[in-house]
């Protein structure tokens, strides 16, 4: 089988040479940008002994650099495996991580890439297995196509779990966030197994562009039969077609029985071109003018979906119990507070007005909707209008008491104006009598009577006045006329 050409989108394949074992493989390779994405973040490597796919996620920050510098961290397993190739490759995977993590070091701008991984070591005998992230691995054997690779996502967790059915998981919402990858940052934990293999059996390694939109069947009709390089193409071909809007990298093996002849590796995506390479000096932290001018080109402002792709963490399940839960509990919060508040208020008084009134109320002077935060504990006798000015202004203010007997004291407190009196009015002089016919000597008018006062009752309080009490003078009646003096009858004998 002819080796591939190293391209960014194109097709690879080629047999491997095992002189120790039975058994060697055949490899293709393919990768597409697709009809939506402007750059291909997939990468792709498939050798005589190691077979691996690598999607990158970031987005502006540059998924691609970081799946090929993953590529090319673990393509340097692709030779005669040792006794522990399982260890070899989880240590190859924290080798690509750790270099991840020196580039985004040297160079800020790329903070947030990161990558998935599924990578096989072929040992002559059984590929040995590690995985991170989405990116699938399956193995096809008596036309049954079977996965070999556990999704890292939260709708995988949600299938596992029972919530949701693999058909549903399809088309959930967040079906692309991812919960583990290879960034530099947290430790990638990779799952790692090893899958015994027979002459026959063809393996695909695919990036979720492919194996999101095609589901089981199609893909093993599109993998059984047709030569290595034709079902790569189809594939790719036939993801598109469902309409896939994500980069389509597949990396196909089939395992054949004695020695093949040896073929170059076939790299694809952006592995084929190794952004990583094309950083400048690491010493200096700075990126190249065409790292620059392409990191400018990016519209910063329209969000690409892959940097809102990999979560580190699994999202808070159950989120809406959850925020209804804190919602109850911010509003019972929220009652009990105005419940106290509300008791407190009802322990206060303060002096104020009503209709013209001096009044004592119990309550806080507030007004809100719908609650009643005031009413009048006691009334009194006393008028605003009748207060010093002064009073009266701290009256209609509201003067605040520290309870209903100082409230009390307020309102004796308070000064009342006193009116100016309206002047007596002055008697008329009475008219001359002339001497009468001498009658009966008239007896003496009677003096008046001094009126009393009548006492008030009630114990409203009331203001303290500086003005003078008055009180009635007794006097003659007015109208009278006043007595002669007695005397001698006229003509009588002294």
């Amino acid at each position: 089988m002819s080796s591939g050409e190293d391209a960014p989108d194109g097709a690879a394949d080629g047999a491997a040479e095992q002189p120790d074992a039975t058994l060697h493989l055949a490899f293709a390779a393919q990768s597409d940008v697709g009809r939506v994405r402007r750059d291909n973040q997939d990468s792709g490597y498939a050798g005589s002994h190691l077979l691996v796919i690598a999607d990158g996620v970031g987005g502006a920050a540059r998924g691609d650099i970081a799946s090929s510098a993953t590529v090319e961290a673990i393509r340097k397993l692709d030779v005669t495996p040792g006794e522990d190739a399982l260890s070899e490759l989880a240590a190859t995977i924290h080798l690509a991580h750790d270099r991840l993590a020196e580039i985004v070091e040297a160079h800020p701008e790329l903070e947030g890439t990161s990558t998935t991984v599924t990578a096989a070591v072929f040992d002559g005998a059984s590929l040995q297995v590690g995985h991170v992230g989405d990116s699938r691995g399956y193995l096809l054997r008596g036309g049954e196509l079977r996965s070999l690779t556990t999704d890292h996502t939260l709708v995988q967790s949600l299938v596992d779990e029972g919530r949701i059915t693999e058909e549903e998981a399809r088309i959930h919402p967040h079906r692309n966030l991812i919960l583990r990858a290879v960034d530099g940052v947290h430790e990638p934990e990779p799952d790692l197994f090893s899958v015994p293999l027979e002459v026959g059996d063809r393996v695909l390694l695919c990036s979720d562009g492919c194996s999101g939109v095609l589901d089981a069947a199609q893909m093993a009709r599109l993998l059984d039969g047709p030569p290595l390089e034709e079902a790569a193409a189809g594939l790719v071909g036939a993801s598109l077609e469902a309409g896939s809007s994500d980069n389509v990298t597949v990396v196909l093996a089939e395992v054949l029985a004695g020695t093949g002849s040896e073929a170059a590796a076939a790299v694809v995506g952006a592995a084929a071109t190794a952004p990583h390479r094309h950083l400048a000096d690491d010493a200096t932290g700075n990126l190249s003018e065409s790292d620059l001018a392409a990191l400018g080109s990016e519209d910063l402002d329209d969000v690409d979906p892959e940097e809102l792709r990999y979560a580190p963490r699994p999202p808070r399940r159950f989120g809406w119990a959850r925020r209804f839960a804190l919602l109850g509990v911010l509003v019972l919060l929220l009652a009990l507070a105005a419940g106290a508040l509300y008791s407190w208020s009802q322990g206060q008084y303060y002096v104020s007005d009503d209709g013209g009134d001096v009044v004592i109320y119990k309550g806080v002077k507030a007004a809100v909707p719908g609650i009643e935060t005031h009413h009048v504990a006691e009334r009194t006798s006393v008028a605003v209008a009748d207060l010093e000015s002064y009073d009266a202004g701290r009256v209609r203010s509201g003067i605040s008491a520290a309870g209903l007997t100082d409230a009390r004291r307020i309102v004796e407190d308070l000064k009342v104006v006193c009116p100016t009196p309206a002047p007596a009015p002055t008697p008329a002089p009475a008219p001359s009598v002339a001497p009468a016919t001498p009658a009966a000597t008239p007896s003496p008018a009677a003096p008046t009577t001094t009126p009393t006062t009548t006492p008030t009752t009630g114990t409203s309080p009331t203001a303290s006045s500086p003005c003078p009490t008055q009180t009635a003078t007794p006097g003659a009646t007015p109208g009278a006329t006043p007595g002669a003096t007695p005397g001698a009858t006229p003509g009588a004998t002294p």
